[in-house]
């Protein structure tokens, strides 16, 4: 198989990491730009550069195949996938891989937990979003937002309760002919972990995965002093300060997510409009800069920071505090920082 990876050896030093014996182990790092409509980078630890290259390759592979899968914008050739079930809405169940049912479990999960925030049958109204921002951005002068008619007309067409799954004859069927899955904001998280966890079991157990800032840390980083936790920057949303993070954290064996104003946007009247939509309001919302959760999964990571942006501070510090093992950080408009009750002992110090 061509290789597809491009490889740069950013750190090499000798390391003891066993009790039991001496193993040479460096540092090198790989990244790549087709998946998911963003940059991947992997970093870790193997004891040469062919070992490391052969991991990024599965990694690479893996994340491939999700990414066909979960695509809702492209074809590709034997692949069904959740364009083919979005282009069959109303007419027949579409025959799909496991791996797109186990998605599609996972987000109603996630959708239930959240009070209906992370919604991925709110495709007929986040497309309408999508098609003005993408005019906007290719005519900036010509923006404008859509009309609330527009919105509350395709929200009919949300009710996930639609969204039939046949696990015996692995089809997905949406019963509204104007229904559209969206999965944008669970799909990179979920796949991300997936294939986290595949790769550990190939035997890649010192390193990190960013799938378009999406990271999930694998056991821990070496330097000379033994064994310490992944460091991760969490991103200033404010994209004219000279400081480019707000805060480092120390990470082993956990997922940092972050959804933010600044990631997809477009400007109308001299109002920037990003492209987290409120399904209350069915407009961007305007609560935060934005909001990181850290979490072993980075599937649950991926749909918490997306819900939570949307919902109060309050609904979201209940909610974070429910749940075992997560903390979130929010960044409000205003610049302050919120906490839920264990994220600070994450920050280095």
């Amino acid at each position: 198989m061509k290789k597809v990876v491009t490889i740069f050896t950013v750190l090499a030093m000798i390391i003891n990491i066993t009790a039991c014996g001496p193993k040479t182990e460096q540092r090198f790092e790989s990244s790549f730009l087709e998946l998911f409509d963003t940059v991947t980078t992997i970093v870790g630890y193997a004891p040469d550069e062919k070992t490391f290259t052969d991991y990024s390759q599965l990694i690479y592979n893996r994340l491939e195949e999700y990414h066909q899968l979960y695509d809702i914008y492209n074809d590709y050739d034997g692949v069904n996938n959740i364009k083919t079930i979005n282009d069959n809405a109303g007419i027949k169940p579409v025959k799909v891989n496991q791996k797109i049912i186990d998605l599609l479990e996972f987000s109603i999960q996630m959708d239930q937990m959240t009070n209906d925030n992370v919604n991925v049958a709110f495709g007929a109204v986040l497309s309408i979003w999508h098609d003005y921002r993408t005019k906007g951005i290719d005519d900036p002068i010509s923006a404008k937002l859509p009309s609330m008619n527009e919105l509350q007309g395709m929200v009919k067409h949300t009710d996930i309760s639609k969204v039939k799954i046949d696990k015996e004859a692995s089809t997905v069927y949406l019963e509204d002919p104007l229904m559209r899955l969206d999965v944008g904001a669970i799909a990179k998280g979920y796949a991300t972990e997936m294939t986290a966890k595949y790769i550990e079991e190939q035997g890649f157990t010192n390193g990190m995965i960013s799938v378009g800032g999406n990271v999930r840390t694998i056991g821990t980083k070496f330097d000379e002093a033994g064994t310490k936790p992944w460091s991760v920057g969490i991103q200033n949303p404010d994209q004219e300060s000279a400081q480019t993070t707000v805060h480092i954290l120390q990470l082993e064996d956990m997922s940092l997510v972050t959804s933010g104003v600044y990631e997809r946007y477009y400007t109308v009247d001299g109002k920037r409009y990003h492209h987290i939509i409120d399904p209350e309001t069915l407009m961007p919302s305007e609560l935060f800069q934005s909001v990181s959760i850290v979490c072993k999964d980075s599937g649950m990571a991926d749909a918490l920071s997306t819900s939570i942006f949307n919902m109060t501070l309050e609904e979201g510090k209940n909610l974070i505090e429910s749940l075992e093992d997560t903390e979130a950080f929010w960044i409000l408009n205003d610049g302050t920082y919120e906490y839920s009750s264990g994220f600070e002992a994450y920050i280095r110090k």
